[in-house]
């Protein structure tokens, strides 16, 4: 990679001469701290993606990716923190709404800056180098790689639940889904997004299948008692824990970010896709939530930490039970699928940009995907799998995720200040509350995660703070490169 995207863009528009040259000067210094970096020629390297993701698979990452097991176990944390319906229901499209504004606020930057990298390439041209390779470091280290191997944890708790597995074969049942799912999307991403296309509407259709039963079951809790409500009465305090994990059920929705120098017409496609998408799953969302009170009051919500399996095991028994376990499996596998599609495309961008091992750059001639990338993403996810536990890894995702989430949605206001002459297809609504609503959000969710998890927390923060060292390091023979 030559220049900056934002240098590229400004250089389609000189008739503007001040936005020019202030677009001009942003760039180069902020990546390359003046001195631009020209790495030695690899056909394979300059090579770009091809664009072979269309609406609906992009669509289908959004959803995917965020469905995964939080609506199948969070509404039981939430019931336990409001004191009515109304605050549950409310809880969930507070969270949907703040999502939504992540969403579109990555949207303009993406129709602006259709870069593969995603939210790497906006940390990049809006705060410089450093930050940006200490978020795709985070993300190989724990955030990406953590969240495929906490998936991958709860893939093979549930597979127990169906198939007896003692704890090595839980264990070994997600290693072998990040294995099988790593090869597919080596294969093409054309491939991995079909994969998540078929995921997505199998788990909609089971999701649709609970929501059908809901509706057309006579119901069946006014036979049932439950102890009252552990918090009686929604206050602010709890309102603010149960958004905590409503916006965990909500993680995901920046993956499509990552892909988005893939995915054609990106101008277009990916703010139809970011809000077509989150649309789709909070509409999901609250229909699910719906369809278990249906059978379950607020008490049993509160009760029962497998909901969707209670709910289905009233609605039609054993077999109930045994249907649940069973979409959570689909969902979850579309989910790890979402994750190994697109988190790679960091690792391949930080690669374009001098900061890692060159041959992660490249471009495989025959399949047209970043293989290097999406290996060392799978190898180190299966190494987190056999290590860690389920708890562990939410919380250094959580933790580390979302500072730089923050700071991404924050990159539209800089850049829209910053870089003027920039082109932007789509500006987000509501400009600027949108992007600060949801950077406020982010912030209490990693304020709350400090002060409930400090030592998982802090372990997190420390091993994105390695990679400074590492960063001065690959800079230093970035340079040297360069100079030769």
């Amino acid at each position: 990679m030559k220049g900056s995207y934002l240098g590229k863009a400004a250089i389609s528009k000189r008739r503007t001469s001040k936005p020019f040259f202030a677009c001009a000067r942003f760039s180069a210094e902020h990546r390359y701290g003046g001195t631009p970096v020209t790495l030695k020629p690899d056909a394979s390297k300059s090579q770009a993606l091809p664009r072979v993701i269309g609406t609906v698979g992009s669509t289908a990452i959004v959803v995917g990716t965020v469905i995964g097991s939080g609506i199948f176990l969070v509404p039981h944390n939430v019931a336990q923190q409001v004191g009515s319906v109304q605050s549950l229901l409310g809880v969930w499209v507070l969270g949907g709404a703040l999502a939504l504004a992540g969403a579109l606020s990555l949207a303009e930057l993406g129709a602006a800056l259709p870069e593969t990298g995603g939210v790497y390439v906006y940390l990049r041209e809006a705060y410089g180098k450093l930050p940006a390779f200490l978020y795709g470091w985070g993300m190989l280290l724990v955030i990406e790689s953590g969240s495929v191997a906490t998936l991958a944890v709860a893939f093979g708790i549930y597979s127990a639940s169906l198939i007896p597995l003692s704890p090595a074969g839980e264990k070994m049942a997600g290693c072998a889904v990040i294995a099988l799912l790593t090869l597919v999307n080596i294969v093409g991403a054309r491939e991995g997004s079909i994969v998540q296309t078929i995921f997505t509407l199998a788990k909609l259709l089971g999701l649709a299948t609970i929501m059908g039963f809901a509706l057309f079951h006579p119901g069946a809790h006014h036979a049932l008692t439950f102890p009252p409500l552990p918090t009686p009465h929604t206050s602010l305090s709890s309102f603010g824990i149960a958004l905590v994990g409503v916006l965990w059920a909500y993680e995901g929705w920046h993956m499509l970010s990552f892909s988005a120098g893939e995915v054609q017409a990106p101008g277009r496609t990916l703010p139809r896709s970011y809000f077509a998408g989150m649309l789709i799953v909070v509409a999901v969302y609250l229909g699910a939530n719906l369809a278990y009170l249906r059978v379950l009051p607020l008490p049993a919500l509160a009760q029962h930490q497998r909901v969707a399996a209670r709910a289905m095991q009233i609605f039609a028994g054993p077999g109930g039970a045994t249907f649940v376990s069973a979409l959570i499996l689909c969902s979850i596998f579309g989910a790890i699928n979402g994750n190994t599609l697109a988190g790679p495309r960091a690792y391949f961008a930080m690669a374009r940009d001098g900061v890692f091992f060159s041959f992660v750059g490249r471009v495989h001639p025959r399949f047209q995907t970043p293989v290097a990338a999406i290996i060392i993403q799978g190898v180190w996810s299966i190494a987190l799998t056999l290590s860690g536990s389920f708890q562990q890894l939410y919380t250094y995702v959580i933790f580390s995720g979302w500072i730089f989430y923050a700071a991404a949605v924050l990159a539209v206001l800089v850049l829209r200040r910053r870089a003027p002459c920039l082109e932007r297809p789509y500006r987000v609504w509501d400009y600027p509350a949108l992007p600060i609503a949801f950077a406020l959000a982010a912030l209490t969710v990693v304020g709350n995660t400090l002060v409930c998890e400090p030592s998982e927390s802090l372990i997190g923060l420390l091993l994105i703070l390695v990679g400074i060292p590492i960063y001065l390091l690959w800079n230093r023979k970035a340079r040297r490169v360069h100079l030769s």
